[in-house]
């Protein structure tokens, strides 16, 4: 601790004795600064005249006469007089006139003053030139002295000081971070690696140091800066020719914060609006999700609006109101009427706009079907020659699971312009109809065979007994009858395996039976002509009308 106390005395030293060198007077007491340039009246601008990076004062210019030539025009007149060693400073006077003052150095003229430049330093015009007679004769003093070979040596005895004092305080900067890196390493070690064990390395200690350390080269870098910079600025303030560069210094560092605080100022108004408006937005969205949740739930009633769309619905007005909000706040984005802004806003437009014409389709493709209710989550579909289970509805894309377990992904905007069919969207209410077709010769009379389909279908477990199943002969072919078994069922993520036990049945009934599905087909005319004579209408399991036929009984032909 004894040695810490003492690096820190001898930094607080060193830096007080560069500041106090930094802040010494020079040989003679300088003039005080007239009011800071930039100050205009009528549309006139003044500019100060510097001589050794003093100013003197300001002056006004005229119509066709700007200030910058006649500020830079009295400077090199002074500077003229300084250097000439045959003049005398008691050479210097004023002559008033009527309509102006004239300021001379014998007989060369050095600067007219008017009423008007009077006015802007809110003096008459007599005593302002007697002012600036004073002040030019300090100059000319000053320009003198501090170019005389004495007044170098002094400082460059200073300049070599200042550069010792500042190489001693950066050496002891950078050996004063290196050794409290070391001390808090030391003193935070245990404390961090209990911690890191705690948290179950989660917070880690060589992370905490290596952060530490960064932290602290980057406080000896600003350190070092400032230093530099003072140094700089007192190193350039010892010799007149590089006592204007010295002074400028300051306002490179102080004219942008300058700058950045009066356009913070101004731009406080406008980030209260944009405050505002992003509170306003975002209470906004907030109630909107509350009222759509309560539409989904069924705890609001809207007619005419399935509880299925409120969470689209309110994705869609969120954007809305998100972009509205964006329109409105983009005035008062800073920098936003620059024309690199703009520019940039055009070119990220024309690349959005070119590079998501598909997406932009995808996704008015996905909002079109949530509100067609083609489908939901979950129903099983076809789509062109995909079957499946609806498992996702994207913005972009749907995802189906196949029959298969193969997870099948299609865009939105082929899925708008596909012919779809929802096995599910009726099977839970009205049922949905499986049917197959078997081919049977004109030898099988029909009752037989629609009552042995009817059997199979009724041996099938998952076919719903009401509404009841129904047969339809559905053509008279060349070597068969063709029928179609039409038969119930309320689920249709069944429908394959119902299928299956349903043509198995079918087989069954039909080899009890003893009838043959014409399979495979034949090319020939049989011997026998295939037709069935009366008495064999009703063979098992088919019943005449009256005694519990589906059919009534035809009559008998003429004759019989």
């Amino acid at each position: 601790m004894r040695v810490l106390r003492r690096r820190i005395l001898f930094s607080g030293f060193c830096a007080v004795s560069l500041l106090g060198l930094a802040a010494a007077p020079p040989a003679r007491p300088q003039a005080a600064p007239p009011p800071p340039a930039g100050n205009s009246q009528a549309g006139f601008e003044t500019v100060p005249v510097e001589v050794d990076g003093r100013v003197l004062f300001n002056l006004r210019g005229m119509q066709g006469y700007p200030a910058s030539r006649r500020a830079g025009l009295v400077k090199q007149r002074i500077v003229d007089l300084a250097k000439d060693s045959a003049f005398s400073v008691q050479s210097l006077a004023m002559e008033a006139e009527e309509h102006y003052t004239r300021i001379t150095g014998g007989d060369e003229l050095i600067v007219n003053l008017f009423d008007s430049d009077g006015e802007i330093e809110g003096l008459p015009r007599e005593v302002l030139a007697g002012i600036y007679l004073a002040r030019i004769e300090e100059t000319i003093d000053l320009y003198r002295l501090e170019r005389t070979g004495e007044y170098r040596l002094r400082g460059a005895v200073r300049a070599a000081i200042a550069t010792v004092l500042i190489l001693a305080v950066l050496f002891f900067c950078f050996r004063l971070v290196r050794w409290l890196g070391r001390v808090i390493e030391r003193r935070l070690n245990r404390p961090m690696k209990s911690l890191e064990s705690v948290s179950h390395k989660i917070l880690r200690a060589d992370r905490f140091f290596r952060i530490l350390n960064s932290l602290l080269r980057l406080a000896s870098v600003l350190i070092v800066l400032l230093l530099v910079y003072l140094y700089l600025h007192y190193l350039f303030g010892i010799f007149a020719e590089t006592r204007g560069f010295g002074n400028r210094m300051l306002a490179l560092i102080t004219s942008p914060l300058v700058r950045i605080g009066e356009a913070v100022l101004n731009y406080i108004p406008k980030l209260i609006f944009l405050i505002f408006l992003i509170v306003a937005v975002r209470y906004l969205v907030k109630a909107l999700k509350r009222f759509f949740n309560s539409v989904e739930s069924g705890k609001i009633h809207l007619s005419d609006f399935d509880p299925e769309w409120a969470s689209p619905t309110f994705r869609i007005i969120r954007l809305v109101v998100i972009a509205l909000g964006v329109v409105l706040a983009y005035p008062y984005i800073p920098g936003s009427d620059s024309a690199a802004f703009k520019g940039v806003s055009i070119f990220l437009g024309v690349i959005f706009s070119l590079g998501s014409t598909s997406v932009i389709a995808n996704i008015m493709a996905g909002y079109s079907m949530i509100y067609r209710r083609a489908f939901k989550v979950g129903d099983r579909v076809r789509i062109n020659e995909s079957v499946g289970d609806v498992t996702e509805m994207r913005l972009l894309v749907t995802h189906l699971r196949s029959i298969k377990n193969e997870e099948i992904i299609i865009p939105n905007s082929t899925v708008l312009t596909s012919e779809i069919v929802n096995y599910s969207a009726l099977a839970a209410t009205d049922g949905l109809i499986l049917h197959t077709t078997v081919g049977i010769g004109y030898d099988t009379p029909w009752r037989q065979v629609e009552a042995i389909l009817l059997e199979a279908a009724s041996r099938t477990p998952g076919i719903l007994k009401a509404p009841e199943p129904f047969v339809l002969q559905t053509g008279l072919l060349d070597h068969c009858v063709t029928y179609e078994l039409n038969a119930y069922c309320g689920d249709a993520a069944r429908m394959v395996p119902l299928y299956s036990e349903l043509h198995e049945n079918i087989l069954d009934v039909f080899n009890e039976h003893g009838v043959q599905i014409m399979s495979p087909r034949y090319i020939a005319d049989p011997a026998e002509p295939k037709v069935v004579p009366k008495g064999a209408w009703y063979p098992p399991p088919a019943k005449p009308a009256g005694t519990g036929g589906d059919r009534p009984q035809p009559s008998s032909p003429p004759g019989e």
